[in-house]
């Protein structure tokens, strides 16, 4: 889904260049698929280093295990809220 994403970006906006970052870039098969797709469409594709690519699970494992150490708990009606703060439930 993302290569298709991409793909038609790229034909609606004649892009010559496509970005990928995050976590999602650390996947060998995703830069694999990224870089035929460069070839086939004439574009460059670029994404960090490997060590370089994060993933925000972490940021928020680390987020809810400091929460949990001071009390701060959310009960079982906690629903996901993507632009919700950090620490307000």
């Amino acid at each position: 889904m993302l290569l298709n994403n991409v793909k038609k970006a790229v034909d609606l906006y004649e892009l010559k260049k496509v970005v990928i970052a995050g976590g999602v870039s650390r996947n060998t098969y995703i830069r694999e698929n990224f870089d035929k797709l460069g070839k086939e469409l004439d574009i460059g594709i670029y994404y960090p280093e490997p060590d370089l690519c994060t993933d925000n699970a972490a940021m928020i494992a680390a987020a809810g295990y400091y929460n949990y150490k001071i009390g701060k708990i959310a009960d079982l009606k906690l629903n996901a809220i993507p632009n919700k703060k950090i620490g307000e439930y």
